[in-house]
Formats: C-alpha cells, sequence, structure tokens
C-alpha cells in the first residue's frame, strides 16, 4: 500500500543542481517523506514550504493536533536541531513532538509560517529576540559542538586566505586574532546557543505571541547570537540613508535589550563577518570561479560584510 504522497516544491527539488548528495537525496524524499508519514500516523493539512536545507510539511497528528513535519539535508548544523529542542521543551520555542535523527526528521508544534518578525518595527523585533535570550540560553547539553573548537580553525583559515582576496587584509587579521583569542576564553562554552537567530527564524504562534525556530545549536558564548540580527533586513539598512548608522543602531538595542558586554558581542560580530566571507569566497573557489569574475550577488554580500565590520567598530 503507497502512504500519502507530497508535491515536492520544485524550487525545492531544483537543489539537485547543489551537486551529487543533494541529487540523491532529493531523488530518495519522496519516499522518505511518505515512510515518515506513514509510521508517525500524520495527516497532510496543507502544501508544503522550504526553506534553504529543509522540507515542511504542515500536518495533523492522530489526535487532531496541528504541527509540522519538517525533513531536512542531511548537514552539520542540523545534526543536534533535535537536541536544542527537546532541552528547550516549548520554553521560547516550538515544541518537539518527535524526532527521528537519523532521517533528519522532526514533528513540531505548529507556528504561523506566514508571520514572523520582519513584520513588526525593527526596534520591537530586536527588543523581542533580546528577551529570547536568558529562556534559550540555558547550560548546553553536553553532546553539543563547542564554539571554541570552531574559533580555533576560523583562526587559521582565516590567516590562510589569500593576500589577493577582495576584503581588506587588516580586518581578516583582526578576526583571525579575536578568533585565535576566543578560542582560549573559557568563557567561549557553556551555554545552549540557537546561532542563526534572526527575524525569519521568530514566527507568531498561539500559546506564546512569538516562538523561535530552526537552531542550528552549539554550546557558545550568549554574545555570540548577535551578527543574524545585523545582516538580515538589510533593505531597511540601506533605505535608511544611513547603512553603517542603522547597523550600529540595531547592535545596541540589541546589547542595551539583552544586557550583554559591548565589546565581546562587537568582536564576535567582526569574526562572524569575516567567516561570511571566507565562506563565500571558499565557495567561489569550489566552482572555480576567480576574483575578477565574481557574481554580483557575491560582491555585494562581502560588501555588506564588510559594511557591518566597520559600523560596529566606528
Amino acid at each position: 500500500m503507497t502512504g500519502p504522497r507530497v508535491e515536492i516544491p520544485p524550487n525545492f527539488a531544483a537543489f539537485a543542481d547543489r551537486g551529487e548528495d543533494w541529487a540523491t537525496w532529493l531523488d530518495r524524499l519522496p519516499r522518505l517523506v511518505r515512510d515518515v508519514l506513514s509510521e508517525w500516523r500524520l495527516v497532510v493539512e496543507g502544501t508544503a514550504i522550504h526553506g534553504d536545507c529543509a522540507l515542511v510539511i504542515p500536518v495533523a497528528t492522530t489526535e487532531g493536533e496541528p504541527a509540522v513535519l519538517k525533513i531536512g539535508w542531511p548537514h552539520e548544523e542540523a545534526d543536534h536541531e533535535h537536541l536544542a529542542l527537546r532541552h528547550w521543551n516549548g520554553d521560547g520555542a516550538v515544541r518537539l513532538l518527535r524526532a527521528d535523527p537519523h532521517r533528519y526528521a522532526l514533528l513540531l508544534e505548529r507556528a504561523n509560517a506566514d508571520v514572523d518578525l520582519t513584520t513588526v518595527p525593527i526596534r520591537e523585533a530586536c527588543e523581542t529576540i533580546a528577551a529570547f535570550y536568558p529562556r534559550l540560553h540555558q547550560q548546553a547539553p553536553p553532546q553539543l559542538r563547542l564554539l571554541s573548537a570552531h574559533a580555533a580553525r576560523w583562526s587559521r583559515e582565516l590567516l590562510a586566505m589569500p593576500q589577493s582576496a577582495p576584503v581588506p587584509r587588516r580586518y581578516v587579521e583582526q578576526a583571525a586574532s579575536l578568533s585565535r583569542s576566543f578560542a582560549t576564553d573559557a568563557a567561549t562554552d557553556g551555554r545552549l546557543i540557537h546561532t542563526d537567530l534572526h527575524y525569519f527564524n521568530v514566527l507568531a504562534a498561539g500559546r506564546e505571541p512569538w516562538l523561535v525556530i530552526d537552531p542550528k545549536p552549539l554550546s557558545g558564548d550568549p554574545s555570540y547570537e548577535i551578527a543574524p540580527l545585523l545582516s538580515n533586513r538589510w533593505e531597511e539598512a540601506v533605505s535608511s540613508g544611513d547603512r553603517r548608522r542603522a547597523i550600529r543602531d540595531r547592535f545596541h538595542m540589541v546589547i542595551d535589550a539583552a544586557g550583554f558586554d559591548e565589546d565581546r558581542a562587537r568582536d564576535w560580530v567582526v569574526v562572524r563577518m569575516l567567516v561570511n566571507v571566507k565562506w563565500s569566497l571558499d565557495k567561489l573557489a569550489e566552482l572555480g570561479i576567480g576574483y575578477d569574475a565574481m557574481p554580483a550577488d557575491v560582491v555585494g554580500w562581502i560588501s555588506d560584510c564588510i559594511t557591518i565590520t566597520k559600523a560596529v567598530q566606528d
């Protein structure tokens, strides 16, 4: 007997062009979806949506509870999502109802995917996210990877970037030095951090006005969290007429509301922006694209990262 069928969105299916591993996984995805829906006795209640690495299907449980089935592309950042959600147990985040980590399948409390924190003014959005920090930044489960290990690796990798890379070398060296310091700082590890907590990852809900989704958890430093709030809703910073001031305003809104140490938060922003640049250049290298042939969107993203790096240090 065949199980319930779900249409894979064409834009998600198109991710097969990312490589052989993606193509193989996407080819198997319809069967995986049918298997999980059948095994967990879920009723499909709407059209599947997707992000950059996961398919999300609105469903109902056998008890009629509205939920979503999330099936993700197997990758390191998604390995421990279920651990973070189980640890939070619905305190500020969507509840985890069931998980199969081996298949990257999660059954989650349903929130309103059509309403996120981009729908409210930027100050309210920043302060709403800052208010979540104390609830989410609990003692980290021992299974989580350590932020300090990432920092140690970033320090080496940043210094290994070519001198010809299209980014001011002083920022590369600054970020490498900061990463090296964080790698040996005891305060870099220990708290459960989301690492990707921005406006799109906070949804309107019924149980609380807003709930957090989609953690990419680490055992880390709460001050690490701020950078995504500066790089998202970028069009608003641009339209303000003074991008650097808009970014500084956001930065101070968050650290004031969260009570973070300003210098430590600033240093993590610098590290994260330069690591973003490194990742973008690494992807170009994998595709065999030289610096003189960078796509316009990559040029723009690198420029934005440098703008943020400058803004928080003005």
